[in-house]
């Protein structure tokens, strides 16, 4: 599967997602826009009319199919706005006083973590919107977000390493993990997994057996073509289970026989 500068089949990659992996959750874009005009201008969005956290506006799309817009003045407070980069990284956000105590003991441990956190650096841009791939109304969008069970997503990395392999590192800043995952993947430009945390679980409805994946769609492509050659060799999802006390050779056998 190939993919033409700046545009994708969506039809053909979101197929491959569910022949290969049977995606649960809806694989949605997310983009982020220099003026709130831009943001606005996109086809059928909606804009909030509470006070959200950027989870709840990632679950909107992902699990109702909505397209949403929002501003920093969207969210309920600076955490969200400041890693996509539309709140500043200022020195009142790098204490992080109203964590203190709650996720972590000591004024010095929240600094830490804030510090640790990965985030799009702010000034540039004014607005976020995400929306299900399939719409195509942010195409390209800057990140994809594809949520998965931590089986289909060791088979959708292998897919994304079957050509041109290369180690993949992923962190874990606890909570606020949205920096492990968009945060990451918008400010590096390299696929970002994370373990989605306690507000991503609790206000914007991810499964408790999801991790997500953060990538730019331009390895999307690849990863198809690498699941689609995995399946021809018979690594395939779902994976099933070999008795744990059966002999291995047979199993092994089938995979590696005609190596």
């Amino acid at each position: 599967m190939t993919a033409l500068e700046g545009h994708y089949d969506w039809d053909a990659i979101l197929q491959g997602l569910n022949k290969y992996l049977r995606i649960r959750a809806t694989p949605i874009g997310m983009k982020l826009f220099e003026t709130v005009e831009e943001m606005e201008a996109i086809p059928r969005i909606r804009r909030p009319s509470s006070i959200h956290t950027a989870d709840q506006i990632v679950g909107q799309a992902c699990r109702l199919g909505w397209t949403v817009g929002a501003t920093a003045e969207d969210f309920v407070g600076p955490q969200c706005g400041a890693v996509l980069g539309l709140h500043p990284q200022d020195e009142e956000w790098q204490k992080g006083e109203r964590y203190v105590g709650v996720w972590w003991e000591s004024e010095e441990d929240t600094r830490k973590h804030q510090q640790e956190m990965t985030v799009v650096p702010h000034g540039k841009y004014k607005a976020m919107a995400v929306s299900p791939l399939e719409t195509g109304r942010l195409d390209p969008p800057d990140i994809c977000l594809i949520y998965a069970t931590p089986a289909q997503m060791i088979l959708f990395i292998n897919g994304l390493q079957y050509v041109g392999y290369k180690k993949l590192d992923f962190s874990v800043v606890g909570e606020s993990s949205c920096a492990d995952s968009w945060g990451r993947a918008l400010s590096t430009g390299e696929p970002s997994l994370s373990l989605p945390c306690f507000a991503e679980r609790r206000y914007g409805g991810v499964m408790e057996d999801e991790l997500l994946m953060a990538i730019p769609p331009a390895y999307l492509p690849k990863t198809i073509d690498g699941l689609a050659q995995l399946s021809k060799n018979g690594l395939r999802y779902p994976i099933p289970p070999y008795s744990v006390q059966g002999d291995a050779r047979a199993g092994l056998g089938y995979s590696y026989g005609n190596k």
